[in-house]
């Protein structure tokens, strides 16, 4: 079940005109699930940081927290981890949590070298 539409986005004319990223929503035991796809960058960040504003503050039936599943991100920046650190913040404010349950090689390096990785731990 889809609590959020997703986002509109135009073509990218780079890629022959499919999206770079594609974020779904669905309802998880634990909260709100959020699933991302593609690349994580200027790009692409603001439909990912709406999106993510957006499951923090889901009311709903025991909502206890935001978890993600990075795990098909082809690309992470430095934007997205921004992104994903001022998710952590807004769900922190609001009592909530915000979890990575699976990231791509390319998600965890970046977590690793910044040292953010514990931040996004259950």
């Amino acid at each position: 079940m889809t609590l959020l539409p997703s986002p509109a986005r135009p073509a990218d004319p780079h890629t022959d005109g499919e999206y770079r990223m594609d974020v779904s929503v669905n309802s998880a035991k634990s909260g709100v699930l959020v699933t991302v796809r593609g690349e994580i960058d200027l790009d692409t960040v603001t439909d990912l940081r709406t999106t993510l504003l957006h499951a923090v503050n889901a009311h709903g039936e025991a909502r206890t927290g935001v978890v993600l599943d990075l795990s098909e991100v082809t690309f992470c920046d430095s934007i997205g981890l921004n992104a994903l650190l001022r998710a952590r913040q807004s769900a922190l404010d609001a009592s909530r949590t915000l979890t990575i349950t699976a990231a791509s090689p390319a998600v965890t390096r970046l977590l690793e070298i910044t040292g953010a990785a514990p931040l996004f731990r259950p």
